[in-house]
């Protein structure tokens, strides 16, 4: 079938494809139920089953659609991807009862898909250990995109994928460190997997039980912050080497994962060449920095600042190690909790607030506006100041030591100002739903941006529990359009974008 010069068989099939792939993963969910004689066990074998003879129904009642995959056809199979994930992601929640409203469990979902980790659960130690590897199941699926994963397939079936590759890689541009799409998307998928074993196993050696080390290496690689604990990453303050080992991949996970490829083939040189890695790298140190002699040298010593254990203030190694951490999750939009920053002088507060609107690096998994649409916007602005002298002067955007095409920066200026839009506008939103101020604004920022944790009474001792069901599906909304990064979902909702060709 083909309407209006849309392929839509080729995107029920695909869109087949992600369901089955879907349930494998929590059908791999099911053996750590059954494994501690876990009733949720029958639950999840049920919605894994369920997921895949759906997909598979999809996928082959229309298996012998035209092989033809335009970029209308992949902004809709990406977007519906993340529906189909969503819908079918939310089934072990509800067949085992852990999350009974479907709301809940439709935000629960789609914070793991979206890697953004906010949370409707009030007692995360209560769920079945199922139920808590499939939540970080949804992270890692997540955290590079199961279409990546999927169009490293496509071969196979005579597809060709680039157009999903451009619609889902996480930044302003898809860079390439292969030629054919495909081996990019392996490589990125043998990366992923290999840092997350890697990180795994150091935290088992660390101290961690073995599985807390998979569900936080999972959650950590993705950028997501799901843990299996209600104080987090809290929970271990009185093992720092754990600590320690989470920052290290948080930043790594928050690093391009194209330098992280050459890094590993020994090409550090070429990290440090690249600009915003630089601006990243010295960033978070700057950051760091900062908010370590404000937590050493101008906090209440009267005021709790960790989830659940003191901080020892004579100490500047505690300072450092929770202004780091903070840093790192909350500018690669990881989302764990070390300490409750809401307690900590109001300047370091805010400074942990304006990194909501930052975001990792380009081609990685975190999400926000990234770092490298900054430089340029920064850059582009300082040139305007120039021309006001040298109105007849052309020059143009450098970055990395080339030229930005003028289409480039009036891509990413348009990004910016549809990102700031939705931002002020969701926060009025959220306050006509009962949010207080500071809690709305906080709240769209953490949303949009794929944070978790915000301020007010979102913070990060909270949840999101207690907003409406309304202001739920909103937070999903934006979630969803944060990690996609706008254009691939909201160009859906343009006239022109379906009209025939």
């Amino acid at each position: 079938m083909n309407t209006g010069n849309l392929n839509l068989k080729i995107v029920v099939s695909f869109l087949g494809l992600t369901a089955i792939l879907n349930g494998v993963f929590m059908l791999l969910s099911a053996p750590f139920s059954l494994y501690h004689q876990e009733e949720a066990a029958t639950g999840i074998l049920t919605a894994g089953g369920v997921t895949i003879l759906t997909g598979f129904l999809m996928w082959f009642f229309n298996r012998n659609a035209p092989k033809i995959l335009k970029k209308r056809e992949g902004y809709i199979i990406v977007t519906l991807g993340w529906f189909v994930l969503t819908l079918t992601g939310a089934l072990p929640y509800l067949f085992t009862g852990t999350i009974p409203s479907f709301v809940d469990a439709v935000f629960e979902t789609i914070s793991g898909y979206s890697t953004t980790g906010a949370s409707v659960v009030n007692d995360i130690e209560a769920l079945p250990n199922g139920i808590l590897f499939w939540r970080s199941a949804t992270h890692w699926i997540g955290g590079m995109g199961i279409i990546v994963l999927t169009i490293a397939i496509l071969p196979l079936l005579g597809i060709g994928g680039m157009q999903l590759f451009m619609a889902e890689a996480p930044g302003p541009s898809a860079d390439k460190m292969h030629p054919r799409i495909t081996q990019t998307a392996k490589r990125l998928w043998l990366i992923y997997f290999s840092l997350t074993i890697t990180e795994f196993f150091l935290l088992k050696i660390a101290g961690m039980t073995w599985f807390d080390a998979i569900n936080h290496a999972m959650a950590t690689l993705s950028t997501g912050g799901f843990s299996t604990k209600n104080a987090s990453m809290a929970y271990w303050n009185h093992m720092p080497m754990i600590q320690y080992i989470i920052i290290v991949f948080m930043f790594i996970a928050g690093t391009n994962f194209i330098l992280t490829y050459f890094a590993l083939k020994g090409k550090v040189k070429k990290m440090f060449q690249n600009e915003e890695f630089k601006y990243y790298f010295f960033g978070v140190l700057t950051f760091t920095i900062v908010i370590t002699l404000i937590i050493q040298f101008f906090q209440d010593p009267n005021l709790q600042t960790t989830v659940q254990h003191p901080m020892p203030w004579g100490s500047l190694e505690s300072a450092f190690r929770h202004a780091s951490f903070q840093v790192i999750s909350v500018i690669t939009t990881t989302g764990f909790i070390s300490a409750d920053y809401t307690m900590w002088n109001s300047l370091a507060t805010m400074l942990i607030f304006s990194l909501f609107l930052v975001g990792g690096s380009a081609g990685s998994t975190s999400g926000g506006v990234k770092i490298v649409r900054h430089i340029i916007m920064i850059k582009n602005s300082i040139l305007e100041f120039k021309k006001q002298l040298h109105p007849n002067a052309i020059i143009p955007v450098r970055y990395d030591g080339r030229g930005v095409s003028r289409i480039i920066v009036f891509n990413i200026l348009s990004f910016f100002v549809i990102y700031m839009l939705i931002f002020i506008g969701s926060s009025i939103i959220l306050s006509f739903m009962g949010l207080d101020f500071l809690s709305a604004i906080s709240a769209a920022a953490s949303s949009l941006g794929n944070v978790g944790p915000a301020l007010g009474t979102l913070g990060p001792v909270n949840n999101y529990a207690n907003l409406t069901d309304p202001a739920k599906l909103f937070c999903s909304f934006l979630m969803l359009i944060g990690r996609l990064e706008l254009f691939t979902v909201l160009i859906l909702f343009t006239p022109f974008f379906w009209r025939k060709n």
